[in-house]
């Protein structure tokens, strides 16, 4: 409630009261009235007093509230003309963006509009165009979009052919700088004797009246010499001398040692010929073993399962192309070990891959499958490191190769195969292989005559200089390359050249 009115309506209960007090005083006191109505008079005039004294403070404090209240209402309606006005000119520049956009949406859609007859009419131009190119060409237009496509196509592939030439010999002329170093160094620390061992052997005798006696009564001593060894013996015409034949190595060299001590001890017969094979069989399998540790030994891998160091030892009897194994295997360490470290690849790594590379070789005949694939699942079940494993399986690509060392002991493998005098072969097995290489070449477009020179190690291409240029020439000697690989099995690499010659011939009369 505001003072101005609490006040007053205090002043009028006071007197109120005064008033309600004096009258029981009065009743109540009868002698004493005059005193007690003087001093109600008094506090009477002194109420008075103050209440009009409140009545003026609150009217001043009512004044002061006032006039703060109206200054306060002059200032919000100051701040609300304001604001008010400040809405009133954004309103206005709405209204003026409004009109300037629908203005401007007017002008676009004619501008649109005026597009839409121009690009009609373009249409139109370029449709008259067409037919009137067609009409002078004498082509219609898919006939023109082959014959540019042909163009551009014979553009690219010469293109492409230049390029594929440029970086084929730049990176070329730089591999091969690198790879002769590696590969000149490498085989020239472990140059290696020609190796020319068969799978037969031959053993002499001291006169050809032993042949009787090896043959015995009946044939009973070859007989048993046959099943004790499980190797077959030819004795024929040749002068002094028995052939021992066989696929299995050991039993091969088993089959020699016992008929070389029968001959010595002159006592050929079935029971005594049991006797010989039992011993001469622990002899082997004990050179088996020596041969395998002293591999290991010579190239520094020691620590190997005792089953790999045996099979690594059956590889000294086994040959390959005339190639001892054995000797291989290591020469290959060593060219994989000597290629990693100047490329700084893991070198134990490598020379393990290299040494047990070929040693499915020791029980393909008796295993079937690559043998690349039986000699990783024998490293694998006798603890060799996976690296190795991987190696051995992806050096004739019966897996893709995945490491540097992979692929060192692939480029090592084909070194030491195709070094001259490493490896030998049977006529017919070479003259098939000279046979097709001149069928693949002969059977690419073009070609005039071609020529399987250097051994087989060489393909000589003469092509028709009229229907093949010097990009298809290119392109034709890759072509050739891949047939030759997807379809030929090799050691070493062949080279294919192909030669297009352009002659000038006039005649003088």
């Amino acid at each position: 409630m505001p003072v101005y009115v609490f006040v007053p309506a205090l002043v009028v209960a006071l007197l109120a009261g005064f008033g309600a007090a004096y009258l029981i005083l009065r009743r109540r006191a009868g002698d004493g009235a005059s005193v007690i109505e003087a001093k109600a008079q008094q506090t009477l005039s002194e109420a008075e007093t103050q209440a009009k004294e409140k009545l003026l403070e609150a009217k001043e404090e009512a004044v002061k509230t006032r006039t703060a209240a109206e200054q306060e209402a002059r200032e919000y309606r100051a701040q609300s003309q304001q604001i008010e006005k400040r809405l009133l000119q954004k309103e206005e520049n709405l209204d003026r963006k409004n009109e300037d956009l629908a203005r401007r949406e007017r002008e676009f859609a004619d501008k649109e509009k005026g597009l839409d007859e121009l690009r009609a009419q373009l249409e139109e131009i370029k449709r008259q165009q067409q037919l009137e190119l067609e009409r002078v060409a004498k082509m219609s237009r898919q006939e023109a979009h082959g014959l540019l496509m042909e163009q551009v196509e014979q553009e690219l592939r010469n293109e492409v052919a230049r390029k594929v030439r440029e970086s084929e010999l730049a990176a070329r002329d730089e591999s091969e700088r690198r790879a002769r170093e590696i590969v000149t160094e490498s085989i020239q620390r472990i140059a290696a004797d020609q190796t020319a061992e068969v799978s037969v052997s031959v053993l002499p005798l001291p006169t050809d009246e032993l042949k009787g006696r090896i043959i015995g009564k009946e044939g009973r001593n070859i007989r048993a010499l046959q099943q004790a060894t499980g190797i077959d013996l030819i004795v024929d015409d040749t002068p002094e001398a028995v052939i021992i034949s066989g696929f299995d190595p050991v039993r091969r060299e088993v089959a020699r040692v016992a008929l070389n001590k029968l001959i010595v001890d002159g006592r050929i017969h079935p029971a005594r010929i049991e006797e010989i094979v039992a011993k001469s069989r622990q002899e082997v399998l004990q050179r088996v073993k020596e041969e395998g540790e002293a591999a290991v030994l010579e190239v520094g891998l020691q620590g190997l399962h005792p089953e790999v160091v045996r099979h690594l030892g059956i590889l000294r009897f086994r040959t390959s192309y005339g190639q001892q194994v054995l000797n291989h295997s290591k020469e290959v360490a060593y060219l994989a070990a000597m290629m990693a470290a100047e490329i700084g690849a893991d070198v134990r790594i490598a020379k393990l891959s290299g040494l047990l590379h070929d040693i499915g070789k020791a029980i393909d005949h008796e295993v079937e499958g690559s043998h690349a694939v039986i000699g990783a699942d024998l490293l694998q079940r006798n603890g060799v490191p996976a690296p190795v494993v991987h190696a051995v399986r992806a050096h004739h690509y019966d897996e893709e190769p995945r490491t540097q060392e992979a692929l060192l002991l692939i480029a090592a493998d084909a070194i030491s195969a195709a070094r001259p005098g490493a490896r030998r072969e049977s006529l017919e097995a070479y003259v098939k292989r000279l046979e097709k290489l001149e069928e693949i070449a002969n059977s690419f477009q073009g070609v005039q005559q071609s020529y399987a020179i250097q051994a087989g190690r060489e393909v000589r291409i003469l092509v028709k200089p009229e229907q093949i240029d010097d990009t298809a020439a290119q392109l034709m000697a890759r072509d050739i390359a891949k047939r030759i690989e997807s379809e030929l099995s090799f050691p070493g690499q062949i080279r294919v050249t192909v030669v297009r010659e352009t002659r000038a011939v006039e005649y003088a009369k």
